[in-house]
């Protein structure tokens, strides 16, 4: 899959992850796609409620060592 931009969340807690994909998202055009790393186990059900509120696209989630990869794209 092609990525536009990568967003590093791996530390940070929730609500961080989910504010800074959104502030990322803001940066990018209708299609592209972001890919998001978080160690934050909760940010599974928030990215996939935060593209349900927002319109975004959530392409993929992957569990990969502990940590956990999105792939959201633009609306």
């Amino acid at each position: 899959m092609n990525v536009d931009k990568e967003l590093d969340a791996r530390g940070l807690n929730c609500p961080l992850p989910i504010l800074r994909t959104k502030k990322s998202l803001a940066d990018m055009t209708s299609g592209q796609i972001l890919k998001v790393t978080s160690t934050d186990a909760g940010s599974v059900k928030d990215m996939q409620a935060f593209a349900n509120q927002t319109g975004n696209v959530l392409v993929s989630q992957a569990e990969v060592n502990g940590e956990y990869v999105f792939m959201m794209q633009k609306k």
